[in-house]
């Protein structure tokens, strides 16, 4: 893996005293720690204040594409991806309170409970962070497969993000399995500017979104996309698969601006955050 923005300083140029020998512009592959580093979430996600007297959070999204725009392959990203793209989603995963996603892609994933890893362990434990992210399912309906391990065996509870009047017998389910629920949205609808704030009310203020699309889209509509990491893989996919963001129309495209760009094998990773 080699950066190639922001462009890496000649070796010669670091500060006196500093300890850093390595040069990000080499090809090579990095440690966690470097890909930590890298990723790192901005202040903002430390839990200052949204501006109604709440804290803040920083929702970031992971999600990869094909050359053609495609989100998927056959209904899975798993396609697209390749085993650098897995680091730096493991590691993403590795810095998050928690990772919201998507019923739909809940189902058609397979999610199962996020784990923890010795390579954060530190990390976490100086952040004040739990063991492991916590999952964050966005679901108006609650139809969900209780009896899965990502309800019955997770680290930490898993959270189930859904409106004031979901049905009540799925809400008891979701409770009977181990779930906390949280609610998100007046009726039946979740309110996707209200789950970042539900979400830092609970103290989890670093997000990690993983789709769907139109989970995505959702975000994105309602302007509280803080951050996008996109993988951009070097193969075409054709098909009709879903673009990354598939949801709601916006009357102004949102300006982001380009934080960060890898490379390896074909593959950019690429990070953005919204201005």
């Amino acid at each position: 893996m080699r950066r190639l923005f922001p462009v890496p300083l000649p070796s010669s140029s670091s500060p006196a005293g500093s300890s850093d020998t390595s040069d990000s512009s080499e090809d090579r592959t990095w440690e966690l720690e470097e890909l930590a580093e890298a990723y790192a979430y901005p202040e903002a996600a430390a839990g200052s204040g949204d501006g109604t007297g709440g804290p803040r959070a920083w929702l970031r999204a992971n999600m990869v594409s094909s050359l053609d725009g495609a989100a998927h392959h056959d209904g899975r990203s798993q396609p697209l991806s390749s085993a650098t793209d897995m680091r730096v989603f493991g590691t993403l995963r590795g810095l998050a309170d928690a990772v919201v996603v998507g019923a739909e892609t809940v189902r058609q994933e397979g999610y199962r409970p996020a784990r923890a890893r010795e390579a954060f362990a530190a990390r976490r434990a100086a952040l004040g962070q739990g063991p492991a992210p916590v999952i964050a399912i966005v679901s108006a309906g609650l139809d969900l497969d209780f009896t899965l391990p990502l309800f019955r065996e997770p680290l930490v509870p898993t959270i189930v993000l859904t409106g004031a009047d979901a049905p009540a017998e799925r809400v008891a389910a979701a409770r009977e399995a181990g779930a906390e629920v949280l609610v998100a949205g007046e009726g039946r609808r979740v309110d996707p500017a209200l789950v970042p704030r539900v979400l830092a009310a609970r103290g989890l203020t670093r997000l990690l979104t993983e789709g769907g699309p139109q989970l995505l889209g959702q975000f994105a509509a309602a302007g509280v996309l803080d951050e996008l990491c996109l993988t951009l893989a070097p193969l075409v996919a054709g098909g009709t698969a879903t673009r990354i963001v598939n949801g709601p129309g916006m009357p102004v495209p949102e300006r982001f601006v380009l934080a960060s760009l890898l490379e390896e094998g074909g593959f950019l990773f690429s990070r953005y955050h919204r201005i």
